[in-house]
C-alpha cells in the first residue's frame, strides 16, 4: 500500500513525557559487539545496524515511549509527492538472510558497490530504473563498508576472524592469531572481482575513508575502529588512535600500514557523562579540495588540516555531553563552511525517533567553521531531526547521507535506517527544515528487526539506497529547489571522499 502526503503531513508534537523520559535520560550508545549487556534485563535486538550489542532497554521503558502518531504497518510505504521509488532489488542468495545486513554504498560510472555483512554486490545502475546484479562476492566480515578506487576495491572487517580469507570464520578476539582489517579487490572485471591483498590494523575497520595522494601514485585509507580490551592482543586500550594505510595504485599488494597516530593524546571524551568515551574514531569524511577532514569519534567531533595526507592534524575538538551520545559521521556543505555531525543514539538498534526522546537526539548537529588556518574552529549552530514518529519495532536514527549537488544550496539527503529517508535543507542554518521523505513501515509489528536504510546517496540524477533487509532501493525527487543537481556528473563517488562541485 501506497500512501503518498504532503512533507510533514505526519508531523510529530515533540513535548516531555513526565517519568517516562527520565527513564531515557542516560540513554547512551549501544557498546562495541565485543561487550554484552545482560540479556535478562534487556529487550533482545536482532542483528545489529552498525555492529553493536544489544541497547539494555527494559520492557517498561520500550513501553514508556510515546508512539501514538506511529501509523505505518509491515512494510507500507509512505511518502512526500515530489519522492516516489523507481526500483528496488531484493537480497540475493547468500545475503538474503536477516543476519546478512546490508551496509554502505561506493560508486563508479554505471555501477554501484553495495556492501553487506557477508560480503558485496556489485549492480549494473546504467538505467536506474532497472538496475541488475554484475557480481556478488561472498565475504564474511563486518560491516564490510566499501569504497573504490580505479580498478580498486576496498572492504573493511570488523569482526575478529580466524584469518584474511574470504572463508575464514568467527574466532575470538582474544585468540593473538585473530584477524581484522582492511581487503584490496581488484574489480576491473566488474563479473569477476580478484582478491588480491590483506592489511591487517588495530582493532579492525569498522570503518575506512579514502583519501587520495597528492602526486597520483598513491591512495591512503585512513581506518576508523574502536572497542579496545586488555584481553585483545591486537586492540590494546587505549586506542586513542587511527591507523593510515598507504596503497600504491600501480601495485596495489604493497599496500601496508604506514602509521597510527594518536588524536587523543589526553585521552578523548571520558564517557560517563551523557556521552560516549573516546577510543577512537567511528568515521572521518574528508575533503581533498580543502585539506580538510571531519571525524566523528564516539565522545568527540573531530575537525583536522590533511594537507599532509601521511600525517593528518587535529586542529579543534567538540563535545556535547548535552544530546549527542555517539558521533558517528560528519557532512561538509560544499563551501566547506559547514558540518553536519550524526548523532547514532543507542547504535542504529533502537527506536529513538519519537517525542520520549525527542528532536534534539538522535539527530544531525549543524556546525560553522569560523576562523582562518590552524585558528579554525567548530561552532554549533542547531539540530535538525526527521518530523515523524516511528513505531516500537522500528529502529530509527540519524544516519548515513550526501549532499545533493544543487547550486546555491545545502540541501542533504540522508537514511534514518527504519525512519526511512529523508531530503532536507540546512542553507539557514538556524531553520533547516524537510524537503520530501520516503520511507517503509516496520519491518515486524511484534519485535524490534534491524533493517532499514543503511546508506543513502544522490548519484548522477537518482537517490541510491541500501537497505539493511529489502536490498538496493533507487528513488527520484522532483522539486524545484533539487533540479540543478541532475546538470552534474560524478564519474566516481565515495561519500566519505566528499568531492566539490560547481565550481566556478
Amino acid at each position: 500500500m501506497n500512501r503518498p502526503s504532503l512533507p510533514g503531513a505526519r508531523q510529530i508534537k515533540f513535548f516531555a513525557v513526565g517519568a517516562a523520559a527520565l527513564l531515557f535520560v542516560n540513554l547512551a550508545a549501544a557498546v562495541p559487539v565485543n561487550a554484552q549487556a545482560p540479556v535478562d534485563q534487556c529487550a533482545p535486538l536482532v542483528g545489529s545496524g552498525d555492529d553493536f550489542a544489544e541497547l539494555c532497554l527494559t520492557e517498561e521503558e520500550l513501553t514508556a515511549m510515546d508512539t501514538t502518531d506511529a501509523d505505518l504497518g509491515v512494510d507500507e510505504i509512505a511518502n512526500s509527492r515530489n519522492m516516489r521509488q523507481i526500483a528496488n532489488i531484493p537480497k540475493q542468495a547468500p545475503f538474503n538472510t536477516q543476519s546478512a545486513l546490508g551496509t554502505d554504498i561506493a560508486f563508479q560510472g554505471r555501477y554501484a558497490f553495495v556492501g553487506n555483512y557477508d560480503g558485496f554486490v556489485i549492480y549494473d545502475i546504467k538505467n536506474p530504473r532497472s538496475p541488475k546484479i554484475t557480481s556478488q562476492v561472498l565475504c564474511p566480515g563486518a560491516q564490510n563498508d566499501v569504497s573504490v578506487y580505479g580498478d580498486l576495491l576496498f572492504l573493511s572487517t570488523d569482526a575478529s576472524r580466524s584469518d584474511d580469507s574470504c572463508s575464514s570464520v568467527s574466532q575470538t578476539a582474544s585468540n593473538a592469531a585473530s584477524w581484522e582489517g582492511i581487503k584490496i579487490f581488484d574489480v576491473k572485471d566488474k563479473r569477476n572481482p580478484r582478491y588480491i591483498k590483506s592489511v591487517e590494523t588495530k582493532c579492525g575497520s569498522h570503518t575506512h575513508t579514502l583519501v587520495p595522494g597528492k602526486n597520483n601514485r598513491d591512495v591512503y585509507l585512513y581506518v576508523s575502529s574502536y572497542g579496545p580490551n586488555a584481553s585483545f592482543p591486537d586492540c590494546q586500550p587505549p586506542h586513542d588512535l587511527i591507523s593510515i594505510v598507504k596503497v600504491p595504485v600501480r601495485t596495489p599488494t604493497d599496500a601496508h600500514v604506514l602509521s597510527a597516530p594518536v588524536l587523543f593524546p589526553d585521552g578523548g571524551n571520558p564517557g560517563g557523562n551523557g556521552s560516549s568515551t573516546t577510543s577512537g574514531c567511528h568515521d572521518i569524511t574528508v575533503f581533498p579540495k580543502k585539506d580538510l577532514a571531519a571525524g566523528a569519534c564516539m565522545g568527540d567531533g573531530v575537525l583536522f588540516d590533511i594537507s599532509n595526507r601521511e600525517a593528518p592534524r587535529v586542529i579543534h575538538t567538540v563535545r556535547d555531553t548535552t544530546n549527542f551520545a555517539f558521533w558517528h559521521s560528519a557532512t561538509f556543505t560544499n563551501d566547506g563552511s559547514k558540518v553536519v555531525f550524526t548523532d547514532e543514539l543507542g547504535g542504529g538498534g533502537a527506536p529513538t525517533c519519537n517525542p520520549t526522546i525527542g528532536p534534539t537526539r538522535g539527530a544531525n548537529a549543524i556546525y560553522h567553521l569560523e576562523g582562518r588556518g590552524d585558528n579554525r574552529k567548530l561552532v554549533f549552530k542547531n539540530y535538525w531531526k526527521i518530523p515523524r514518529t516511528n513505531g516500537p519495532t522500528e529502529n530509527c536514527v540519524a544516519h548515513n547521507g550526501s549532499l545533493i549537488p544543487v547550486l546555491g544550496r545545502d540541501i542533504m539527503v540522508q537514511a534514518w535506517y527504519q525512519g526511512g529517508i529523508s531530503v532536507w535543507d540546512f542553507t539557514d542554518s538556524s531553520r533547516p527544515f524537510e524537503i520530501g521523505y520516503w520511507e517503509r513501515g516496520p519491518v515486524d509489528a511484534t519485535r524490534i528487526v534491524t533493517g532499514g536504510a543503511w546508506s543513502t546517496y544522490y548519484y548522477n540524477g537518482y537517490i541510491f539506497s541500501s537497505d539493511i533487509q529489502k536490498g538496493l532501493d533507487v528513488l527520484e525527487i522532483n522539486d524545484w529547489r533539487t533540479w540543478t543537481a541532475k546538470l552534474h556528473w560524478f564519474p566516481e563517488l565515495n561519500v566519505q571522499t566528499q568531492p566539490g562541485y560547481w565550481d566556478f
